[in-house]
């Protein structure tokens, strides 16, 4: 079985295809096609995730994410000069807008789970240290790496990067890990903190 390879980045000594060629080949499923798109493009969605987000890592997880989708969603597309650039950054208004309510569930469930490990003068020392082992417990129950990621991350409030590196994990594993491990450890926390009606 013959595997076909498809550079990337198109030769500097030739001129991109135009436009509406492009976008007509991508729509008809042509992966040179979706090469030379990614190659002329990406840079611009990659600036503009950057800057709407202002973190590179999410920045390339972003456009990564657009040309994924453009692909899937290639035959919606309009082949013009005007209406196709539009359409690839329409795709990457949504992932930056799905990247900002993820970040914005994160930091729900952060404070959520980090109310725990505050200390809480209003409350009984038995309170705090039911808390705390409920935590822990919880921790536990998550399993490796998960608890060890969370711990890093909100114990210890280590970067992503620093535990990347430090658990030999790819980033967006770590980020992964930390976004369902917080769900995770939320529910539990509502759960045993429910009033009985």
């Amino acid at each position: 079985m013959s595997t076909v390879t498809v550079a990337l980045v198109p030769r500097l000594d030739t001129e991109p295809p135009p436009v509406e060629e492009m976008a007509i080949a991508l729509r008809e499923g042509s992966r040179e096609a979706l090469a030379a798109v990614y190659a002329h493009w990406a840079p611009l969605v990659h600036t503009f995730a950057l800057r709407a987000l202002g973190d590179y890592h999410d920045a390339e997880d972003v456009t990564q994410q657009v040309f994924v989708s453009a692909w899937r969603s290639r035959h919606t597309i309009r082949p013009t000069p005007i209406v196709f650039p539009g359409w690839l950054l329409g795709i990457a208004k949504h992932r930056v807008a799905d990247v900002r309510t993820e970040r914005y569930r994160r930091h729900r469930n952060t404070a959520a789970v980090a109310a725990v490990t505050q200390e809480d003068s209003a409350g009984p020392a038995d309170a705090r240290l039911a808390d705390r082992l409920l935590l822990e417990h919880e921790l536990d129950r998550l399993g490796e790496p998960r608890g060890t990621v969370i711990r890093l991350a909100l114990l210890e409030d280590r970067p992503y990067e620093e535990i990347s590196d430090r658990l030999d994990l790819p980033i967006g594993t770590v980020k992964s890990h930390v976004r369902r491990g917080l769900t995770a450890l939320r529910a539990r926390w509502e759960e045993t903190h429910r009033v009985p009606s």
